[in-house]
Formats: C-alpha cells, structure tokens, sequence
C-alpha cells in the first residue's frame, strides 16, 4: 500500500536498541515503513546496513530479528534514529516535517559506556547538528559521518559503504 499523505508518527512502536555494554550508538533519520512493520532497524530487505556491518566484521549476514541483534551485541553496537516524531509521508526523507528529536542528553546520561555517535545518512548528520549536537558537549564523544545504508542511496556500493563504516568502526 502506497502511502500519500502526510502521516504524525512516533518513534514508540520501536525502542531504542541499546544497552550498558554499548559503546557505538548508530542513529539513522526515522524508521522506513518496512521498518516499522517488522519492528526493528533496518528492516527493508535492500538496507545494506547488516551486510555492511557483517563484512566489516566476518560475520554471517543476520537475517532473523534475532541474529541481528547478536551481531549487534557481539560488538557492542545500539541503534536509533535522530527522529523521535515527525509528519512524514510514507518513508519519504524528502517528505519530513515538524520533527521532534530524541532526547540523546538522557541517554547518553543513562548509557554512559557510549563513546562514539555514528550518523547514517546525510538526513541524520543535517538534524543531529541542527537539534542534538549542542547538548553532547562536554561528554567525550566522537562523532561520525557516513552515508546511508538505504537502498535509495544507489550511488554506493556496499564495498563502498564497507570501506567507509570499517574506517569508523576500528
């Protein structure tokens, strides 16, 4: 089903993935559609973002729920999206309007193991700077740029995008 106007959707239908353990916290723009049917990060089956982070590692590409969330596990990895909010269309990053953020001051507060910030997408670096970057002063974190991992980001190939997210992750 094609959506085609604006919906306001939260963020609540899919909680952070983090932990005490994690160290690298991953934000993306807002979840796709196909993403938040499934529930969890990445779900649109071209998101190269588990390819990615498998080669990076040697891993077996996850493909279960469950099996990403061990490979996340295995190296200390939490996701999120810079978007707690928004009027969207569909999964359209062009469509994106009245956002509120997350609140990253609490959870870098509550996760204090995190040490470095890495932004998937052009959409997450531009609202990260524009609304959270302000309120990680002070707190010893690096922060990384890289491109999308999303299918529309064609430009780039996984190998790409490996050599890249390798240089961020070591």
């Amino acid at each position: 089903m094609k959506i085609n106007n604006y919906q306001h959707i939260s963020h609540d239908s899919i909680e952070p993935y983090i932990d005490h353990n994690s160290k690298i916290l991953i934000l993306g723009s807002f979840p796709s559609v196909k993403t938040r049917e499934i529930g969890f990060y990445y779900g649109h089956p071209q998101n190269r973002f588990y390819r990615v982070i498998s080669k990076i590692y040697g891993e077996d590409t996850p493909i279960s729920i469950i099996d990403k969330k061990k490979l996340l596990d295995k190296y200390h990895i939490a996701l999120y999206d810079v978007i707690y909010e928004c009027d969207i269309i569909g999964s359209s990053d062009a469509s994106i309007k009245n956002v509120v953020p997350i609140n990253i001051k609490d959870i870098l507060d509550r996760y204090p193991n995190i040490k470095t910030i890495i932004l998937n997408g052009s959409l997450a670096r531009l609202l990260f700077d524009k609304y959270l970057l302000r309120d990680i002063d002070n707190k010893n974190i690096s922060i990384r740029y890289c491109p999308s991992t999303s299918p529309a980001n064609a430009k780039m190939s996984v190998d790409q995008l490996v050599d890249i997210y390798k240089e961020t992750l070591k």
